[in-house]
């Protein structure tokens, strides 16, 4: 086993989810185009509301992160208070304004007891006091429509203004497919009004350029060759996610060291590979709930179906109404669980194909 104080990794940090890098490779006009957006606050103006989308892994939420680090060396850019929401973790009225509360205030209000208007004026009155405006980053935003709190956390940000004249707020929304942007209600799409901007999937070439510039910042050099990155690469651009192409770099190198090696070799990034697949669907399957996993088995167990026979078949299943069944299936294409397809073959008009994207006994076993 190599000693306690010899590694493969230079900075294993240049592997992790939140990694910010030094190069964000192949996303400079969508970083400009955010950046244009954040350009009014530094003047005491409402930054340009924004509707960010484009599938997982393509770089929107570093994009995030990276122009929010920027600030600190841009002039005024303390005057811009950038809160950045996971809807995953947070999707209620309450945890989403504590969260704000928290990077404005500096702690996050008492769970209980402490009526929603008194944090709503004490984020406000703070960042008024201060001269701050307020960027709320709502990162998977279509978390908020399964429990239906968007329009009204919408509404309660973007017409503070009304409330406490002078006080400036804007809403970067973060969504995956851009028409969970666009299920807004009238009332909060006429306050919204975002500039939209799309993150296109990586190419093959722009994985290999990404991977290996985490390579370059994680690793020691000559530790992988070019070939197995590129092969991480295609790993990753068949799966259509980034993240896991970075996931089976830091598993190849454990798998390296593991074997006492001072190189990653080519056994090393196919048991990675086929260790980070299993990882990441497991890791997917545990964030859902009972009903979720009972419409993911019925989905697993059923040859090809449209959406109108699945429904079917998951009310037997459940009971549950057909507005929580299409929920669900938007969740799991965002999760990228499934694929759906249009078509003019139903009866009734256009219909919806579902299509797993993993193999069926992996999702039953």
């Amino acid at each position: 086993m190599l000693m306690h104080d010899e590694t493969l990794f230079k900075d294993a940090r240049a592997f992790d989810l939140d990694f910010i890098p030094k190069n964000f490779n192949h996303r400079e006009s969508q970083v400009e185009a955010i950046a244009i957006c954040i350009k009014p606050t530094l003047r005491g103006a409402r930054a340009v509301n924004a509707l960010i989308y484009g599938p997982p892994a393509t770089g929107k939420t570093t994009a995030i992160n990276k122009l929010k680090e920027d600030l600190a060396d841009v002039p005024h850019g303390d005057k811009v208070e950038i809160v950045h929401i996971n809807c995953q973790i947070h999707s209620s009225k309450f945890s989403i304004f504590s969260q704000i509360h928290n990077s404005v205030i500096g702690h996050t209000p008492p769970e209980t007891g402490v009526p929603f208007k008194k944090v709503y004026e004490a984020i406000f009155k703070r960042l008024m006091k201060d001269g701050r405006s307020l960027i709320v980053v709502l990162d998977d935003m279509n978390h908020l429509f399964y429990d239906r709190h968007a329009n009204e956390i919408f509404y309660d940000i973007l017409r503070v203004h009304e409330v406490f004249p002078g006080a400036r707020a804007a809403v970067f929304s973060i969504v995956t497919d851009i028409e969970f942007g666009r299920k807004l209600e009238d009332r909060v799409r006429s306050v919204f009004r975002p500039s939209e901007i799309f993150f296109k999937p990586y190419g093959p070439g722009e994985m290999f350029d990404i991977l290996k510039e985490r390579v370059s910042e994680g690793f020691y050099p000559g530790v992988i060759t070019d070939d197995l990155i590129s092969k991480v690469a295609d790993h990753a651009f068949k799966t259509g996610d980034l993240r896991l192409g970075i996931e089976t770099l830091r598993r190849s190198a454990f798998a390296a060291e593991n074997d006492v090696s001072k190189k990653i070799k080519s056994e090393h990034v196919s048991k990675a590979i086929a260790d980070s697949g299993q990882s990441a669907l497991k890791e997917t399957l545990k964030a859902l709930d009972e009903d979720e996993r009972s419409l993911l088995r019925v989905i697993a167990k059923s040859e090809k179906l449209n959406s109108g026979e699945l429904y079917e078949l998951f009310k037997e299943a459940t009971g549950k109404s057909y507005t929580t069944f299409y929920r669900m299936l938007d969740k799991f294409e965002s999760l990228r669980l499934i694929d759906t397809k249009f078509s003019d073959e139903g009866k009734r008009g256009r219909t919806r194909s579902i299509i797993l994207r993993y193999e069926r006994g992996e999702i039953l076993k």
